[in-house]
């Protein structure tokens, strides 16, 4: 019979968490200070500064919190009896993974006369590294434990940081809305992750992992949430003007066209014309994940209706053929479908990209684009690559694949050590391993064994 993970073992997360917090702590008190603008104004420029920037920038900033914490949380709650599990995990990784970018990133760009200063854009990008991780750890979703999970964020942070330098500033690729270097990279590294913790055994169907009625409805809510505010996690990287505008529209042409073609191929596809709650959890979000590349490129609407078609209609696909070939053929574990939301658009998004500056650059009026810089915002650029741009397009999501599946399955084969405690078999995908349930003893779960009522019991 199975066996809970040790007491020892049940320590090492608050332990673990307890020490980080406390040298990230120390960390803050000996090197930190906020950024000009944030600090106390001693002259009224900075204040005029301040009082300018603020109102730009924190909306979009307050959209992006939503996101990432009620959106990708609930879309996430599909299975049942994980739920608790997988809104309390994502919003855990979205706080741990967001201090551990900002020491990161301080320690390469902000370092300034002994200290690190710190602005709300350095948060901001922080937040676009946490995003990697609540997206990779959605492949293992369920099967993981807490402790399991944080040693993924430990690991793909500061690859994702060298990643983004080496794509963005180095090879100058143009991705300000993270296609390449978030969607496609957090979806490979995830990838690494489960096929190097699972190995080349398939993993067989869980019971626990069918979703109900509810859960269904817990997934679409968070579907509808990322919907919305997606045009801000657009927008929030551009210079304020013609490259936000553009981003904003751009992203509210795509994300409409996945939706309603979402509704056109999931009826197609699924017998009786009836609907797929799971392809409207995702498909409905494609062309958000495959616009980015192009969110400030001036492209026409129509290219924009036509990328959010072509990208749902690519994850659906996905959805029905390609995950079960890959888990019958490489044993490849992929419980979220992260491949056909984030994988399968965003290369589709790369390409367009390389397509894109091809066609903008013989435009010289239209051929303004936006390139992130050190604090996160976009600065415009005044030319187009043409060519040369468009093969450091295809350099860009090579070396995001690459490096991610590597990278990903280093930090999966770390994920194998019995500290981490992963979870027994009986109780994956089950809230009651990691949270005290009330009323759980004197009222077992439906469908639990007897085995899983002991393992319960020992927990």
């Amino acid at each position: 019979m199975a066996t809970p993970p040790p007491a020892s073992a049940r320590r090492l997360l608050p332990l673990s968490l307890g020490l980080f917090q406390g040298a990230l702590l120390l960390f803050f008190a000996l090197f930190v200070t906020y950024d000009e603008p944030s600090a106390v104004a001693t002259e009224a420029e900075d204040g005029t500064r301040a009082a300018e920037q603020l109102p730009s920038i924190f909306p979009l900033f307050q959209d992006i919190q939503v996101m990432l914490a009620v959106g990708l949380g609930l879309l996430l709650a599909f299975l049942p009896r994980y739920g608790l599990s997988a809104l309390a995990h994502n919003f855990l990784l979205l706080n741990f993974s967001t201090q551990w970018a900002l020491l990161l990133q301080g320690l390469r760009h902000r370092y300034r006369h002994g200290e690190l200063r710190l602005g709300l854009h350095n948060v901001l990008a922080a937040e676009f590294a946490a995003v990697t991780v609540l997206i990779s750890v959605g492949a293992v979703l369920g099967r993981t434990s807490p402790c399991q999970l944080l040693a993924v964020a430990f690991c793909e942070v500061p690859v994702y940081l060298a990643s983004e330098w080496l794509i963005v500033t180095q090879l100058g690729v143009r991705d300000v809305g993270g296609t390449i270097t978030i969607h496609v990279f957090a979806c490979y590294f995830g990838l690494g992750v489960s096929k190097a913790l699972f190995g080349t055994q398939r993993q067989p169907a869980h019971p626990k992992e069918t979703p109900t009625p509810r859960s269904d409805l817990l997934a679409l809510v968070g579907t509808l949430t990322l919907w919305v505010f997606w045009p801000s996690f657009m927008a929030a990287p551009c210079r304020p003007g013609d490259a936000q505008r553009r981003a904003i529209l751009n992203t509210l042409l795509a994300l409409s066209a996945s939706a309603v073609t979402t509704v056109v191929a999931s009826s197609l596809l699924e017998s009786g014309g009836k609907l797929s709650p799971g392809h409207l959890q995702n498909g409905s979000l494609a062309g958000g994940v495959a616009i980015g590349a192009l969110a400030d490129v001036p492209i026409t609407p129509a290219a924009s209706l036509a990328l959010g078609s072509l990208s749902s209609l690519i994850c659906l696909l996905g959805f029905r053929f390609l995950t079960p070939l890959l888990a019958r053929r490489l044993a490849l574990h992929d419980h979220c479908g992260i491949h056909n939301l984030h994988g399968l658009p965003g290369i589709l998004g790369a390409a367009a990209s390389a397509v894109a500056v091809l066609v903008v650059s013989k435009d010289t009026n239209r051929c303004q684009l936006s390139q992130v810089d050190g604090s996160g915002v976009a600065e415009d650029q005044g030319g187009c690559g043409g060519g040369r741009q468009a093969l450091w397009q295809v350099t860009g999501l090579a070396v995001a694949l690459g490096g991610s599946l590597l990278s990903g399955m280093l930090a999966g084969a770390v994920l194998r050590l019995p500290c981490l405690a992963p979870p027994p078999e009986p109780l994956c995908f089950e809230d009651s391993l990691n949270f005290r349930i009330q009323g759980q003893a004197e009222s077992p779960g439906m469908g639990d064994t007897t085995e899983e009522v002991a393992l319960k019991e020992r927990v």
